[in-house]
């Protein structure tokens, strides 16, 4: 069994907390600052430690880290109930502040920049959902709706249910966005064939769909810009 470390008994300016104040928090690392979260670590881990291996689990990946549950995250000794909803909360913190910049940019002028709207919504999910961005006639941003939550490999839109959403906030414009857990952008015939029905559905309507996003590992497929819509 490898002794344990205590940070206690590192140099001062090698200790997360001390490094922080000293130097400033651009200066640590992801593991020391999952370490400053929970704290400690286990009988054979320092907190520093046991970060890595949590790290190392997600492929030092910290959406995948946001997408873990409460029950993985409790599978690491050392992580107990609060230590789990400590990291999930700061992870939380992270997301909401992306959403509010995004929301800032009230002009949606590119793929780039719905990607950056709808992010934060659908980027850490362990399951499929259906969003639209609603614009105004100067494509500029009304709200993000929430159209349905599915399963891992996929959800269904309501036609219906998306175009009420548009008609009842009088959008001009609208932009269908939805993930796939597995990271893979390539749309399915599903996901092409609905595109289709709705640019139609959506010219009887006066009610544009300017593309359709596909949103994975921190990329998107963008149907305008490959020419599919």
């Amino acid at each position: 069994m490898k002794a344990k470390i205590n940070i206690k008994s590192w140099p001062v300016e090698d200790r997360p907390r001390e490094k922080f104040l000293k130097k400033g928090k651009q200066e640590l690392s992801q593991a020391e600052l999952i370490a400053i979260l929970i704290g400690s670590g286990n009988r054979e881990e320092s907190a520093v430690e046991l970060s890595k291996r949590i790290l190392a689990a997600v492929d030092h990946d910290l959406s995948s880290l946001a997408m873990m549950t409460h029950e993985e995250l409790c599978s690491f000794n050392g992580i107990g109930e609060a230590k789990a909803i400590s990291i999930a909360a700061a992870l939380e913190l992270g997301k909401r502040r992306r959403e509010v910049r995004s929301k800032e940019k009230e002009m949606i002028t590119s793929s780039q920049s719905a990607f950056e709207c709808i992010a934060p919504q659908l980027l850490d999910l362990p399951h499929e959902e259906f969003w639209i961005i609603l614009l105004n006639r100067a494509n500029r941003f009304i709200e993000i709706h929430n159209v349905s939550k599915g399963g891992v490999s996929g959800t269904v839109a309501d036609a219906k249910l998306i175009f009420k959403a548009a008609l009842n906030k009088l959008a001009s414009s609208i932009i269908l966005c939805h993930n796939h857990p597995s990271g893979n952008l390539k749309p399915s015939r599903a996901d092409l064939q609905l595109t289709e029905k709705l640019v139609k559905g959506g010219k009887n309507l006066d009610i544009a769909v300017l593309d359709h996003l596909i949103l994975g590992n921190n990329s998107y497929f963008s149907f305008a810009d490959e020419g599919l819509i």
